[in-house]
């Protein structure tokens, strides 16, 4: 089970795009991947200096993490599910707090 769900995405991607230029579509899926899980789960309100630097730093970082999802690891798949749970998440806390705004407004 384990090497048929590591391999469903890079098969995917292998069977319509080819080889040709299967690096640069998985370095562009796991850097929209990546900013989505840093922006719902670890971002902060930063100067635009500061936020520019740590997105050229994600996307060497990626170039990096790419290499792994060229040879068959589930990086991709992995940085899809990390940003679903944080998605979700974050929309459960944001349903929390507007829950808990309305009840303090009508006290």
């Amino acid at each position: 089970m384990g090497d048929i769900m590591d391999s469903l995405f890079f098969n995917y991607i292998l069977d319509h795009f080819g080889t040709e230029n299967i690096y640069w579509i998985f370095y562009i899926l796991n850097l929209i991947f990546s900013i989505l899980a840093y922006k719902l789960g670890f971002a902060r309100e930063l100067p635009i200096l500061k936020s520019v630097i740590v997105y050229i730093m994600l996307a060497f970082g990626v170039l990096v993490i790419t290499i792994f999802s060229v040879f068959n690891f589930p990086i991709t798949e992995t940085l899809l599910i990390i940003s679903a749970v944080l998605g979700i998440y974050r929309f459960r806390l944001h349903q929390e707090r507007k829950k808990r705004q309305e009840n303090n407004q009508s006290s």
